[in-house]
């Protein structure tokens, strides 16, 4: 069977992003267990459209402690104007105001993973650096937006890198 090449990784645009709450589900995963986040997607999804005090319809998968050997906790959500109404099983974060490398993904959700190690690839060469933020700060998100269809898995997909100015 032939392998089928990685996504040609687009240059990047910059954005200067507002705060944003995100409420959602969280878990922690390892390098075993990562092949599991399409399920906790599965169980937030039914939510969408339905949270207190959800804000648009666009969802994101935050990445926290990405660069750790103990794995790394997700958090698929979407943003909120308040915490106070979220159901009990719901964890809130908070991405901060600041610049971003935005990336296009315009493959296969299940193929995300080439699109980030292309990035990882591309961030030594491009003069750039990483913004660690604070210690509970997300490391980088995904962003879907309302052009995202779960069903095929295509279309409106963004990893947001936060950079140093």
């Amino acid at each position: 069977m032939k392998k089928s090449p990685a996504p040609q990784l687009e240059a990047p645009r910059f954005e200067n992003s507002k705060a944003l709450r995100i409420g959602g589900l969280r878990e922690h995963y390892t390098s075993e267990t990562m092949k599991n986040v399409p399920e906790l997607w599965l169980r937030f999804a039914p939510h969408i459209g339905h949270i207190p005090g959800q804000v648009g319809r666009v969802a994101y998968g935050l990445c926290f402690n990405a660069l750790s050997h103990d794995g790394m906790d997700y958090l698929a959500g979407v943003a909120v104007s308040s915490s106070s109404s979220l159901p009990s099983e719901f964890s809130v974060a908070t991405i901060p105001a600041q610049k971003y490398a935005v990336f296009s993904h315009r493959e296969h959700v299940s193929k995300l993973y080439e699109t980030l190690d292309a990035i990882d690839k591309w961030l030594p060469r491009s003069g750039l650096e990483v913004s660690r933020g604070a210690a509970d700060a997300a490391s980088f998100f995904e962003r879907y937006s309302e052009e995202f269809n779960p069903q095929t898995g295509m279309g409106g997909m963004e990893v947001w890198l936060p950079i140093k100015s």
